[in-house]
């Protein structure tokens, strides 16, 4: 039988090989990856079953990055092995189409069950916290902080790198793209927020799950 095949990806080099030395006799490790933007490049030239992902990543979190791949259609389904029981942050994570959430010091074998599930065409949620996850999953999404203003792809990963504290020339050249282009970016982003200040917009990143930090 075919050998599934898995993108792992997570900033931390030393996570990234435990999770290898873990999944590697089973598995196919098609590649590894420290961000979310080489995430997203990676699933679509390579098409794996399966991605293991951290939520907090640098350039693009693995929220966003989940989203982008479910935008382009692709059909990877993604475990993300996370730290935190932060229960809505788990929602939002299976509302976006994840298969499954596992946390990052939970027993080995929870990894493989959680893994091995999900690539049947099941759900798996970490049993601390399903049992909350399951119940905000049955009623309708509410924003009960800040209204999200509808920005688009692009604008949502220069707001994230504007949160990770980029300069215009750092954004341009993770997005590959000029500085220009960046500024143009961000113009957008403060006419839809109504915000002003780089502060402003680093706070709303954070109220708007577009920069995550969970470690």
């Amino acid at each position: 039988m075919k050998r599934k095949t898995i993108i792992l990806a997570d900033d931390h080099e030393l996570v990234r090989e435990g999770l290898r030395r873990i999944l590697e006799n089973e598995y196919t490790l098609a590649g590894t990856v420290g961000d979310g933007r080489s995430l997203v490049t990676e699933v679509e030239k390579l098409q794996p079953d399966l991605v293991v992902c951290d939520i907090s990543m640098p350039l693009l979190n693995g929220l966003e990055a989940l989203s982008v791949c479910r935008a382009n259609g692709w059909r990877t389904r993604f475990v993300f092995v996370t730290g935190s029981l932060d229960v809505s942050l788990a929602t939002r994570a299976f509302r976006l189409g994840a298969a499954g959430y596992v946390l990052k010091h939970a027993a080995t074998e929870e990894l493989l069950t959680a893994i091995r599930e999900v690539l049947i065409g099941r759900t798996y949620i970490t049993p601390r916290i399903a049992d909350k996850v399951l119940q905000n999953l049955m009623v309708t999404p509410e924003d009960r902080s800040t209204p999200k203003a509808e920005l688009s792809q692009r604008e949502r990963e220069v707001l994230q790198l504007i949160a990770e504290g980029k300069t215009m020339k750092e954004a341009a050249t993770a997005l590959d793209v000029s500085p220009r282009t960046v500024e143009f970016h961000k113009k957008n982003i403060m006419d839809k927020t109504g915000l002003r200040t780089t502060a402003e917009l680093s706070r709303y990143a954070v109220r708007s799950g577009i920069s995550v930090e969970v470690e």
